[in-house]
C-alpha cells in the first residue's frame, strides 16, 4: 500500500504520525506524540490546498527519518 494515498488529508496524516510514534523507543514517544499534536494544531487554520500539501510531505519526510534515526540505535 503506498502511504502516500492513505494520508491524503491533515487528519489521516496526523494519525499516521502518531502510529509511527508507536514505532519510537517508550522513553522518545511522549516527545514526538506531543509534538505532532502542536504542529497540527498550528496549522489547523491552513487552507492553502499547495501548502497543506507540502506540510504533509515535509511531515512525512521528518517521521520517516526520525524512525530510521532510532532504529538504527543499538538496543532496539
Amino acid at each position: 500500500m503506498n502511504v502516500n494515498k492513505v494520508v491524503s488529508n491533515p487528519l489521516n496524516l496526523y494519525r499516521y504520525l502518531l502510529r509511527q510514534c508507536k514505532k519510537l523507543p517508550t522513553n522518545a514517544q511522549d516527545h514526538y506524540k506531543h509534538h505532532v499534536r502542536q504542529s497540527f494544531n498550528s496549522h489547523i487554520d491552513e487552507t492553502n490546498p499547495e501548502r497543506i500539501r507540502q506540510i504533509i510531505e515535509r511531515a512525512m519526510e521528518d517521521a520517516e527519518w526520525i524512525v530510521k534515526k532510532y532504529s538504527k540505535q543499538p538496543g532496539m
